[in-house]
């Protein structure tokens, strides 16, 4: 039985990862995930699938008017990457949560860490797009992060930026990807049979902070720098990681 005060701190830290993300473009999955595993609230594959929902929700609400926006090439480049690498994420991720929780919090202690170094340093703009191979490395990087964790960003978000394409355009891809990615995650997580029924009662508690959060943080942004943000934001991400790595290290598990 989930009790109303795990509800409520979900609902809190769906909140904060929600409102970094509206500030920075970026984080949303990996703060939400480091937190739920650092408090230990959700079990981490139960975790991955409402950060699936949340995204997708988020997706709907942002791609019914942007999706005319989305670039087909990039679009369907990385999606040929990241589709097959999803199935194997996700294949890893039953592996490490049934043998070794501990690696498995490593793992994602180490992709937090790394990620946050994508928020101080400035993405170089490229005269040319990328080969299509390049989208589709970057794709199967994003779909293997993505199957393991919900959180396929980092990877597409370092290679998007750097597109000479406007942002809108990078925006509503980068959506695209992530609403089909989460799509499929949801898919083999119905067909291998490891849906829980109450997943959705913490994907409904989340929601509604999710909504609040986005609304708040475009209305009344706080009065601080873009750089002031990215700064806080990394400082997030890297106590997130570090708070995951440094006890299975010491634990020695």
């Amino acid at each position: 039985m989930i009790g109303t005060a795990e509800l409520v701190t979900f609902g809190l830290l769906a909140f904060g990862a929600a409102y970094v993300q509206t500030l920075t473009g970026f984080a949303f999955g990996l703060l939400l995930m480091g937190a739920v595993a650092f408090t230990g609230l959700i079990p981490f594959a139960e975790a991955a699938v409402v950060i699936s929902l949340l995204t997708l929700a988020n997706a709907v609400v942002v791609l019914a008017r942007g999706w005319r926006d989305i670039a087909a090439r990039p679009f369907f480049l990385s999606l040929a990457g990241a589709v097959p690498m999803i199935v194997v994420g996700y294949a890893l991720l039953e592996l490490l949560a049934s043998t070794s929780l501990t690696a498995l919090r490593i793992v994602l202690g180490v992709v937090i860490v790394l990620s946050s170094l994508q928020l101080i340093r400035r993405p170089v703009l490229r005269r040319r797009p990328s080969s299509g191979a390049a989208f589709a490395v970057y794709g199967a990087l994003g779909g293997l992060m993505g199957g393991l964790f919900s959180t396929a960003g980092p990877p597409l978000v370092f290679q998007f930026y750097r597109q000479p394409m406007p942002h809108m355009v990078v925006r509503e891809t980068l959506v695209a990807i992530f609403s089909i990615s989460s799509l499929l995650r949801l898919g083999l997580v119905a067909v291998s049979g490891d849906w829980q029924s109450h997943v959705l009662v913490w994907a409904l508690a989340g929601l509604p902070s999710v909504v609040a959060a986005t609304y708040l943080a475009r209305r009344w942004p706080p009065p601080l720098t873009p750089r002031t943000v990215r700064q806080m934001a990394f400082a997030l991400l890297l106590l997130s990681g570090l708070s995951l790595i440094a006890p299975a290290i010491y634990l020695g598990v």
